[in-house]
């Protein structure tokens, strides 16, 4: 059984869209780095203050604590601090 992530985005002005474009990308990276389930999609919504939430499952506790020193997921992550 994986583990769920629930997590809010509140992209700055005039970020939005790249954050769309970032979260559009983030659970196929993860699954091509074998860090989330196959059978799991993400699930995305944006509330009316304009938070997007994510929802996704990783595989386990251990590829959630390995993603913070995958280099493909650091990339990423990266671009998240807009």
């Amino acid at each position: 059984m994986g583990v769920y992530a629930i997590v809010a985005y509140k992209p700055r002005e005039g970020k939005e869209d790249k954050l769309i474009q970032l979260i559009k990308d983030h659970v196929p990276i993860l699954r091509a780095e074998g860090l989330v389930t196959e059978s799991a999609s993400s699930i995305a919504m944006r509330s009316k203050d304009g938070t997007i939430i994510e929802i996704f499952e990783w595989k386990s506790e251990d590829a959630l604590q390995q993603a913070h020193s995958n280099k493909a997921v650091g990339k990423m992550w990266i671009v998240c601090r807009f």
